[in-house]
């Protein structure tokens, strides 16, 4: 005799946390359930979609959206559960009698940048099956002048801020979180001149360094970046003590244990609690995330998995990691900044600031992923480390007219405290941080 089962799917998603410039949430959820791959592509914005349609379920999101989903199993079929987050499906499955089915090893990610079908046809369930809808062309640009490159990479940057403050962050303060590196750099001034052209009062606008116990290179490095441009009225430090650097609070709130990426977001979380001590009502934060997994831009040597030929060689290996289907990629987590990017929503998000990280959109990786690294590089990595600067600088330069100072790399992290307050303050071993994350559970 067969027996049908019935499924269920409970979605905990909000979908008023999606940007979406040129279609309603409604129609784009259409391109997903329809599996339009070039349609999910021309979705302009950033999202987590997720489509129904039967037994059949399909889910797409970018970078700047998480999306997690869970499957667990009652008498009559199978229940799919969506959140953002692993707690929110732990406290959904404890209220239903389901706790003792959770581990959080069991959740899954929806990888960035690919349509994930889920088919709930009972016990046991199938894998989920992938469709890239986003594969930008590489090396397109072979041939061009590293200005014009420039030119074009700070000109999608800046198309990307200019909607977003045309239609989304459209009255009220803006906050960018400033190191003075050149992401935040390129996104400060970016947003500066974007204000200036729609005709917006650059008051609007404030850049945050932190510095821990008064110390830390970045605050330095912010005076004089901003002195450089003539914009020093608008920095504003924010000073925490380094005792209120808390990585296991932080853990919670990433819901991760990659200790550079904890350690990032412990900074991060402190920037945005004295933001919001000191200014309540705050809403709009704006970032420099995803511009070194554009450029490629960190110290190969620090990884031992990686080579220059494996960074250069693979389609956005920083920003998906070693790829769906690969050996090394996690289910629970994805990879590369589809992982990581965790650090910067989940602390906004926790803070209860909306944040936008415009790096990260299609359009710019787009863009990116079409310079020639390899010719312009030579596989030589210190020229790779270079190259970001000359390109943001020059794509600066053509768009604002200023001239953008371009400072030696350095890690959150590592910029905001001093070292002896970063070594004291953080373990060393991934293992500290796994246990950590895996004992909230216990």
């Amino acid at each position: 005799m067969n027996h049908d089962y019935v499924n269920r799917v409970v979605d905990l998603t909000d979908p008023k946390k999606n940007l979406i410039y040129n279609m309603s949430v409604e129609e784009a959820v259409e391109l997903v359930k329809a599996s339009d791959t070039e349609g999910v592509r021309r979705i302009d914005g950033q999202f987590a979609l997720v489509a129904v349609e039967g037994k059949t379920i399909r889910m797409a999101r970018s970078i700047g959206r998480p999306l997690r989903f869970f499957i667990a199993k009652l008498k009559a079929g199978p229940c799919l559960v969506l959140a953002e987050r692993i707690d929110t499906i732990y406290k959904y499955l404890q209220q239903e009698g389901l706790g003792d089915q959770f581990h959080p090893s069991y959740t899954r990610m929806a990888p960035a940048h690919y349509i994930t079908t889920i088919e709930l046809l009972g016990c046991p369930d199938p894998s989920p099956v992938h469709q890239r809808f986003f594969t930008p062309k590489r090396n397109r640009f072979e041939g061009t002048p590293v200005d014009e490159i420039g030119k074009q990479y700070m000109t999608a940057l800046y198309g990307e801020i200019y909607k977003w403050l045309k239609y989304k962050a459209t009255s009220g303060p803006i906050g960018v979180t400033f190191s003075a590196g050149i992401d935040s750099g390129s996104v400060f001034l970016l947003t500066y001149h974007a204000l200036l052209e729609l005709g917006e009062s650059p008051s609007r606008l404030k850049a945050f360094t932190l510095s821990v116990d008064g110390d830390g290179e970045d605050l330095k490095q912010a005076r004089e970046f901003l002195k450089a441009v003539n914009l020093e009225l608008f920095l504003e430090p924010i000073e925490v003590k380094a005792s209120g650097l808390d990585w296991k609070k932080t853990i919670q709130v990433v819901e991760d244990y990659k200790p550079l990426d904890i350690q990032a977001a412990t900074m991060n979380l402190a920037l945005l609690e004295g933001v919001r001590k000191r200014y309540p009502e705050w809403v709009h934060m704006i970032d420099g995330d995803g511009g070194d997994e554009n450029m490629k831009d960190y110290p190969i040597e620090e990884n031992p998995e990686l080579t220059i030929r494996s960074v250069l060689n693979n389609l956005m290996l920083y920003h998906e990691g070693w790829g769906v289907g690969k050996m090394k990629h996690s289910l629970t987590y994805t990879g590369g900044l589809s992982r990581g990017y965790m650090r910067t929503y989940t602390t906004t998000d926790t803070m209860g600031f909306k944040s936008f990280s415009p790096y990260t959109l299609e359009n710019v990786i787009e863009v990116a992923e079409g310079i020639p690294f390899i010719d312009l590089t030579d596989w030589d990595p210190e020229k790779l480390y270079a190259l970001k600067g000359q390109v943001a600088a020059s794509g600066v330069k053509a768009i604002t007219g200023m001239d953008m100072p371009v400072f030696e790399k350095r890690r959150f992290q590592h910029g905001a405290a001093s070292n002896d307050a970063f070594q004291k303050h953080f373990p060393e071993k991934e293992q500290d941080y796994r246990k950590e994350f895996l004992s909230i559970y216990e």
